[in-house]
Order: structure tokens, then sequence, then C-alpha cells
């Protein structure tokens, strides 16, 4: 299953979306899982770097690709039970190729309005892309949510916002978490810091909706778990 985690907002948190739902797979579905970092500022694959030099955790392969990827997928979907690819606008290129060929588009986005300026765009391009890969499963995930009570109006707003296009949204919310910076420095996901805190609960119960909702929909899908 290829999945991407992307879109044309930088800061909505895609490199560490996709870091986590690696992990969430390698660690807690014992998938073999393949991380492709298409930012230009290599985020994950630094962040593979000190993980796979921690001792305490399980290494996770990467490669970096940009441009006309999508032979690359293909080929790497034949070897990985999940191929997980980080990208944003910066190669648009790379994020036309990955729509054209994945399974799931997890599009992370904060509630503020200059994240939601690029929806028209982010619909047109998933809608574009749908006509030559009609299995492509897309989801907006509004991600950095204040938890605050009188906030709520905010990620209210937003998601009446996003239900005007074409792209369905996850009912699952990420919360704005220290724990995120906390184990991304150290190479480790949110899952394996704090397995039990509250950003692991909201990461493993959108993640899960997500995957399985494609499975379900897509039952020819060759997916492995433990």
């Amino acid at each position: 299953m290829i999945i991407l985690v992307g879109g044309e907002k930088g800061g909505s948190g895609k490199s560490c979306i996709a870091q986590n739902l690696a992990t969430y797979l390698a660690v807690d579905k014992v998938a073999s899982v393949l991380l492709v970092d298409c930012d230009i500022q290599g985020t994950t694959a630094d962040w593979i770097k000190l993980r796979n030099n921690n001792l305490n955790a399980l290494p996770i392969d990467c490669v970096q690709l940009n441009g006309k990827i999508r032979n690359h997928l293909l080929g790497y979907n034949s070897q990985y039970d999940y191929v997980i690819v980080d990208c944003g606008a910066q190669d648009l290129l790379a994020l036309r190729s990955t729509l054209s060929t994945a399974d799931v588009a997890i599009l992370p986005m904060r509630p503020k309005r200059r994240d939601l300026k690029t929806l028209i765009r982010l619909d047109e391009l998933v809608n574009s892309c749908k006509m030559v890969n009609q299995q492509l499963q897309a989801h907006i995930v509004f991600t950095q949510c204040p938890s605050q009570p009188n906030q709520q109006s905010r990620v209210n707003g937003a998601r009446q916002a996003a239900s005007l296009y074409d792209i369905p949204i996850a009912a699952e919310i990420l919360h704005e978490r220290h724990i995120y910076d906390d184990s991304e420095e150290s190479g480790l996901s949110v899952i394996e810091s704090e397995p039990k805190g509250k950003a692991a609960e909201e990461l493993r119960n959108m993640f899960s909706a997500v995957i399985q909702q494609n499975s379900a929909q897509s039952p020819e899908l060759s997916v492995h778990y433990a």
C-alpha cells in the first residue's frame, strides 16, 4: 500500500505524521515499511538517521526521491507492505506522481486561514489525479489544533470551511502537544515515547480509521497485519 502524507502548506506537520505512521505500522502492526522523503529539507531523512543510530529503536528503511517518482514507488510497493511518502508542494512533480499512484493520501492542515486558502488548489489537484487513479482515498486531517475549550470554534469553523470541498475530512483531529518535538529529537515517535498518552491515542485512531477504510473499499489490496 502506498500512502502519501502531503499538501501545499508548510508547517502543518507532514513529516511528523509520516514518521509516526511509519512507526505505527512497523512497531504496532509488525509490517515492512519504507519511508520516502521528497522534501528538499530532508526532515524525515534526518530523523531516520537519528532513529537508526538509536539502539532502542526499531530501524526503518528510508530513501530520498524527487521529480517523476511513480515507477520507483510501484517498484518499492512490491517489496514492502507499506510505502509512506513525505511530500510537499516544493516538489509538485513528485506530489502529482504520488497522488497518481497512492492508495491513501493524508493531507494535514492546521485550522488557520492561510492553510484553508490552499484547499481550492489541493481539491483540484486531488480530483485531477483521481481521474487516472480511481482507487485514491484522500483525507484532510486537522493538525496542531488548540486544546483549550474556548478555541474549539476555530476548529469547528475550519472543518465547516473544508466541508465545502470534495476531499473527506478525518473524524480524528490532532492537537498541538510538546511530545511531538520531544520525541522527534531522539529519532522516536510519539507512539514510542508516550504509548499511552493522548497524542499517541489520537494518532492511532486516525491511522487505523484511514487505513482500514481504504482496505475495506479496496479488498484486492494485500495488507499484512500481525
